[in-house]
């Protein structure tokens, strides 16, 4: 995942003498002039880097630019930025794919190492949600109790809790670390189970580490980021875990070599451990806990005092999202496989071509909630998101993957625009506590939602009634991110949090 080059790349080319060519660039990164014709990094993702202009004396200038990238930036980003680089400003201004607000060296090794174990813990988290039906099968489970599994499971999140608050006493890293590195090594045991309720004792502690990882990242993400770029940041995360839940699909077929094929699956958790000692070697802790003063630790009681209301808030939201959410996502591979007759080849080839565009959502969603703001965006992709997935079961054909393209389009504008609030709206010392918590209330939604699709499914004998059921949740939730979210875009984290004042480190002032 490194983009860092062994040396220092060197691009020399002529260009016209122009006033845009002789001013600091404002794209990939921020340049500071130095003295006449020379330029270096005010702030920007590299660990080398500086510009200088020759006069030709014939209307031309020799531009030599000498770059490094810093570590662990995305390799295609950082082909991205060397294109831009290798070649003259054209206009002011951030390209597109580019975060709207630069980031320093460090944030740009924090996040790639972040997107690596997002990948990592993805993939840990979607192998129960993926393989569930051909588990039940060999163990001859009905669909009850798959979603009984698959909601026991998620007590898991009160160990998620347990751990955030360690984040908040001792550093966000070595928690982050030990989860990703535990969810490895469970995964690879659920392997060996004997049946559903050991698979379920297994996944139980597994659920509360990606969990906690899930947070943790999400909160790293926003302590490390500007505040311009705060959900552009979280949108690589989103689509770095989409990456480790495709990778979940593509190894899925391995469950049609027979019975036991679907342990094959999870024997591949141990493959990930290298990537989680790549992390680790580049992750540094993040610099708004290091920079917190030991007065501010948290303390026992509520996890976030004075901040009751944004608590609730999004406690409520998490709640009412995850009950349609878990098992629309969850029960969807039973319902491609028992109502629509689809092999685990069909399954995987399904959800990779129709969640895959999903990704220009995410990437669409990140740039303008940093822009514009995050309610509206975030309103329209839940509220559209859950129409659209409710449309898709209720059909079949090709208006069923065309529903599902949409849908993911939609539904993925949320997960930036609203995935930031909850690093955002609590201070330092109490953020991963406060957001394991509120973590918890989605995830008793998601087990509402699971129990209740699971009866109406087998009442009924079809998911999509079901799901339409559900969707009062989301839908009630969007009218509450428009009428009561606060607009949080802009803001840096310690003026949405004044008790954090004077505790961030200067280079994120």
């Amino acid at each position: 995942m490194s983009a860092r080059s062994p040396r220092v790349h060197r691009t020399v080319r002529v260009v016209p003498d122009e006033p845009r060519v002789r001013r600091p660039r404002a794209d990939v990164l921020d340049e500071v002039e130095l003295e006449p014709g020379r330029f270096g990094q005010a702030r920007g993702p590299f660990v080398v880097y500086e510009r200088r202009l020759e006069d030709n004396g014939d209307g031309t200038l020799t531009e030599v630019t000498e770059h490094r990238l810093a570590p662990m930036v995305l390799p295609p980003l950082g082909w991205l930025v060397r294109a831009t680089i290798r070649r003259p400003a054209r206009r002011p201004g951030r390209p597109f794919w580019a975060p709207p607000e630069a980031v320093d060296a460090r944030a740009a090794t924090t996040l790639g190492s972040l997107c690596l174990l997002a990948i990592v813990l993805s993939y840990l988290g979607s192998v129960l949600t993926q393989t569930v039906t051909y588990t039940a099968d060999a163990f001859d489970a009905s669909t009850t109790a798959q979603s009984a599994t698959l909601a026991a499971v998620r007590i898991g999140v009160l160990l998620a809790v347990a751990l955030t608050v360690v984040a908040d006493r001792r550093g966000r890293r070595q928690v982050l670390l030990a989860a990703a590195f535990g969810g490895c090594l469970l995964t690879a045991a659920s392997a060996l189970v004997p049946g559903l309720a050991v698979l379920g004792a297994l996944q139980l502690p597994l659920r509360g580490l990606t969990t906690a990882g899930g947070v943790l990242l999400a909160v790293f993400v926003a302590e490390e980021m500007p505040a311009g770029a705060r959900a552009y940041g979280v949108s690589l995360l989103t689509m770095a875990g989409a990456l480790g839940v495709g990778m979940t699909l593509w190894v899925l077929p391995l469950a049609d070599l027979g019975p036991d094929g679907w342990r094959l699956v999870y024997a591949l958790g141990l493959a990930w451990i290298p990537a989680v000692l790549v992390a680790a070697r580049h992750l540094q802790e993040s610099r708004r806990f290091a920079a917190q003063p030991a007065a501010a630790a948290p303390t026992d009681g509520a996890p976030a005092t004075g901040h009751r209301r944004r608590f609730w808030l999004l406690a409520v939201s998490a709640l009412l999202l995850n009950v349609f959410t878990s098992p629309a996502s969850q029960l969807m591979n039973e319902f491609l496989r028992e109502e629509r007759s689809f092999s685990a080849a069909q399954i995987s080839l399904f959800t990779i071509l129709t969640n895959t565009p999903g990704g220009l959502g995410i990437l669409i969603g990140g740039r303008l909630a940093d822009v514009r703001g995050r309610r509206v965006v975030g309103a329209v992709g839940v509220a559209g998101g859950t129409l659209l997935t409710v449309g898709m079961v209720l059909v079949g054909g090709w208006p069923m993957w065309a529903l599902s393209v949409a849908g993911a389009v939609i539904g993925a504008l949320t997960i930036p625009a609203l995935g930031v609030y909850g690093p955002e709206l609590f201070p330092t010392g109490s953020r991963s506590r406060a957001n394991g918590i509120i973590s918890v209330l989605g995830v008793l939604g998601g087990v509402i939602g699971l129990l209740a699709a699971g009866a109406m499914t087998d009442r009924w004998g079809s998911l999509g009634p079901a799901l339409g059921v559900l969707s009062i949740g989301p839908l009630a939730m969007a009218a509450l991110v428009v009428l009561a979210y606060p607009e949080t875009a802009h803001l840096e984290l310690e003026e949405l949090n004044p008790e954090d004042r004077g505790a961030a480190p200067p280079e994120l002032r």
